[in-house]
């Protein structure tokens, strides 16, 4: 089975190509990716109407781009993928009404995918040991959430942020720090420079007995702190970067790790922008290790973090449920049912 997948939920135009092999192994043959990010830096964050626009210009080159990996697409595509939600509505509107054409004009079916289980599924691509139960946690800008999946139909949220995500918090901060946007790789950057927890800010609900989040008392106390009277030189600005990292790592690994030991699982999956941090990456491999535990981690390729459209099409194999173009819409406010 080979399928087109296409991703437009926020600022990425991404499209690609992935075929399934015998043993029922994601093999990604194409994933072309267009971005309007460096409009979005200069104005700090990203404004929907702008990154809608953008997706016009670029859906059409994008897809056939990452089609010319296959002689007569026509013909070879049995299926096609597309984002439903969540998202930004402009944005989704670009990506499945360009779908929705494809499947009407070659007479395919399509396959609607939640945005959040295609960063679960970017760790199917070029994988296929990994054991249920499994435990996935999804950190990306918009979205910090814990999920058990018993098997590819039996998937249950099992909490997330009440406020900000993760990668909001350290976007925010970065606005506060005048970094520039988005702010999560120079945080990392900057946080490396250090090694000791200056500031230790507060791990909000580390200690709570469910599965939510909370970023935003957290970034109120960086807000607090940067508001001091004191020098804010290259040093300081490390050292938030670093306490900050620390909070929010804290928090992401005691939740998962409680959950993993909970639902007795086999696997841990990660997914979602924030896990494209190497220091984040290093904190669960650790924490295995010192557990010495049995449970097996697994993350994405880095360029697979990031919103594209590979982890779009591998979902929507695992997902699938094929419906008429007709039957497909874009929902921006998605979420797990």
């Amino acid at each position: 089975m080979t399928i087109l997948g296409i991703e437009t939920s926020c600022d990425e135009t991404a499209a690609a190509i992935i075929r399934i092999n015998k043993d029922n192994k994601v093999e990604l043959l194409s994933n072309t990716i267009a971005t309007s990010l460096a409009l979005h830096a200069k104005t700090g964050g990203i404004i929907p109407e702008v990154a809608a626009r953008e997706q016009v210009k670029f859906i059409i080159p994008v897809i056939e781009e990452a089609m010319k990996v296959v002689k007569n697409p026509r013909e070879e595509i049995d299926v096609i993928a597309v984002t439903v939600g969540p998202g930004l509505i402009g944005s989704l509107l670009v990506g499945v009404e360009t779908a929705r054409t494809f499947a009407y004009v070659w007479d395919k079916p399509l396959i609607p995918v939640n945005h959040l289980f295609g960063h679960i599924y970017a760790n199917f691509i070029g994988e296929n040991n990994i054991q249920f139960p499994a435990i996935a946690l999804i950190v990306s800008g918009g979205h910090t959430d814990l999920v058990l999946m018993k098997n590819h139909k039996d998937i249950n949220w099992l909490g997330g942020t009440r406020d900000d995500a993760a990668g909001e918090a350290f976007d925010k901060t970065g606005r506060l720090l005048n970094l520039t946007y988005p702010a999560g790789p120079l945080i990392e950057v900057l946080a490396a420079k250090v090694k000791k927890d200056v500031y230790h800010f507060p791990r909000p609900l580390i200690n709570s007995y469910d599965y939510d989040f909370s970023f935003s008392g957290l970034k109120t106390a960086v807000l607090r702190e940067i508001q001091k009277d004191e020098k804010m030189n290259d040093e300081r600005i490390a050292n938030i970067c670093y306490s900050l990292q620390e909070a929010v790592f804290d928090l992401l690994l005691k939740k998962t790790f409680r959950a993993a030991s909970e639902f007795r699982v086999k696997s841990i999956l990660l997914g979602g922008g924030v896990t494209a941090n190497q220091t984040l990456r290093k904190r669960f491999e650790e924490e295995i290790e010192n557990r010495k535990s049995d449970i097996k981690l697994f993350i994405p390729d880095k360029k697979l973090c990031t919103d594209n459209a590979a982890m779009i099409a591998a979902a929507s194999f695992f997902i699938n449920e094929k419906v008429g173009w007709q039957k497909v819409s874009a929902d921006p406010e998605l979420y797990f049912d």
